[in-house]
């Protein structure tokens, strides 16, 4: 059974004590590694032909010991080729936590990044601790196991809680007993902000610019809260909402779910003929529940039950061009009689680094509740609430049973730093709904501005094709001019 469903989720994203620091000025003291930059790892696949260069930073293992145990840190740079516009470096968050970053540079490129940024900074791309091609971490995840996303599997009722409580403790288990070094602890997104800043220091500059997606956000936010002074001109593009990824943010999917639907259902139903799921939005929706619905009682052949098929169509809500797909994947199955069974997979798991970053990340941020009664209150509010996906995440996931306790409470928004921060949101968001946008604007205060498209998917800046979010977003990088006020973008 999870053999199966792993075979259909491959390629689908996966989602989704205190202690005195180094901070800036002591981080600055740290003398600057000397690089050695090189070809990129031949693996990696560049979005765009342009000229990448890598290279590995060593820092430190823990923040509290920065003369101890050193991991790795790798790199990537596209410099700027004119000097005289130049005006220093741009570090690059793709999201996650656990999303590979070294192609973020050329990805952006790939998606059309106006030259006047890329003349304006070297775009810094960066695989972080304990993800990719940084000093790897890993779980041992493979096919043959029940932990398949990072969004817990929708439960139709209270027994499907205490089954996925049973998941997530074996999961738990799993990362304790294969983390013989306690390395995994270290993952935090307040370490990673730390790195950050030690990048800034080994490339000699004085201060950074950044620009975060969806998990960056929380991960710029930390940045910005932490080095206000070596920050410089920032954009945080689909926002998480905080500093980190809690209960709450993970139960915002379900509302984000909920708000984007009606967008993927009109298109849906304007093609009715071609793919039989409904004349009206109304009727798009009611093919979904009732699809879902039967596959929670009878999974198809190839595995897939509700829960998979709720995930997959929640995957395919991050973009209208993926909405072809995603209508087939419904009328795939509309007759899951007929859907054809998949081959069997072989056991390694390419996306268990994910997995595992995603995991140690979240769990050492914050505390999880660990009562079970919790997560079954919360999944039964949700479903009410948000219908669609609620009941997925509010579920229970492994952090409820992580072996070690935060050693640092997450890091808490700074209000009181420059007026740098550009706030992108769309309107329809499925994974870091509008309201993201909205509380990370108020808990920044006077130093942000908050700009929403009023559009439909994941990602504002160069994903999707608004102009206005672009034009805004490109004067502030290369200019520094930041809205007055907070704005909205019409549609495109």
């Amino acid at each position: 059974m999870y053999r199966k469903r792993g075979a259909v989720l491959i390629g689908v994203i996966a989602l989704l004590g205190t202690f005195v620091v180094a901070g800036p000025a002591a981080v600055a003291r740290q003398a600057a590694p000397e690089l050695t930059w090189e070809a990129c790892p031949a693996e990696v696949v560049m979005p765009a032909p342009v000229a990448v260069q890598c290279a590995k930073i060593p820092v430190p293992l823990d923040y509290r010991d920065p003369d101890g145990e050193q991991i790795e840190i790798m790199i990537s740079k596209i410099a700027s080729t004119n000097p005289a516009k130049r005006r220093g470096i741009l570090l690059l968050n793709p999201g996650g936590p656990g999303g590979i970053g070294i192609d973020q540079g050329a990805f952006l490129v790939s998606r059309g990044l106006p030259t006047t940024v890329s003349d304006a900074y070297d775009l810094i791309g960066m695989d972080t601790r304990g993800v990719g091609h940084s000093t790897k971490m890993s779980c041992g995840f493979t096919l043959e196991d029940p932990y398949w996303a990072n969004v817990p599997p929708y439960a139709a009722d209270d027994a499907a809680v205490t089954r996925q409580a049973a998941i997530a403790k074996q999961v738990a288990d799993k990362c304790a007993a294969t983390d013989k070094d306690g390395r995994l602890r270290h993952i935090t997104t307040a370490n990673t902000a730390r790195d950050l800043d030690r990048v800034r220091a080994a490339l000699g500059e004085k201060k950074a610019s950044y620009y975060g997606a969806s998990y960056g956000t929380a991960l710029g936010a930390t940045y910005v809260s932490l080095f206000p002074k070596t920050t410089d001109r920032i954009v945080f593009d689909s926002n998480v909402g905080d500093t980190h990824l809690d209960p709450a943010g993970m139960r915002r999917f379900g509302l984000g779910f909920e708000q984007t639907f009606p967008d993927f259902a009109r298109w849906v139903a304007t093609r009715h003929d071609s793919y039989g799921l409904g004349r009206t939005p109304q009727q798009v929706r009611r093919t979904f529940l009732r699809i879902t619905e039967r596959l929670d009682k009878t999974p198809a052949p190839d595995g897939a039950d509700g829960a998979v098929v709720r995930y997959l169509i929640f995957a395919g809500l991050y973009s209208e061009l993926s909405y072809g797909r995603t209508a087939r994947t419904l009328q795939t199955y509309l007759n899951p009689a007929e859907a054809p069974a998949t081959r069997q997979a072989a056991p390694a798991n390419p996306i268990d680094n994910a997995l595992t970053a995603f995991l140690a990340t979240t769990c050492n941020d914050v505390n999880w509740p660990e009562d079970v009664a919790t997560y079954r209150r919360a999944v039964a509010e949700d479903r009410k609430w948000y219908p669609l996906f609620g009941a997925a995440t509010a579920n229970i996931t492994p952090c409820a049973y992580w072996k070690h306790e935060p050693y640092e409470p997450p890091v808490k928004v700074d209000a009181k730093g420059p007026a740098n921060i550009l706030i992108l949101q769309n309107r329809h968001d499925p994974v870091t709904p509008w309201v993201g946008g909205k509380l990370l604007r108020d808990k920044f205060a006077s130093r942000a501005k908050l700009v929403t498209a009023d559009e439909s998917g994941h990602g504002v800046f160069l994903v999707h094709t608004n102009a206005c979010a672009l034009h805004i977003t490109t004067d502030w990088l290369v200019e520094g001019k930041m809205p007055a006020r907070d704005t909205t973008c019409r549609p495109s």
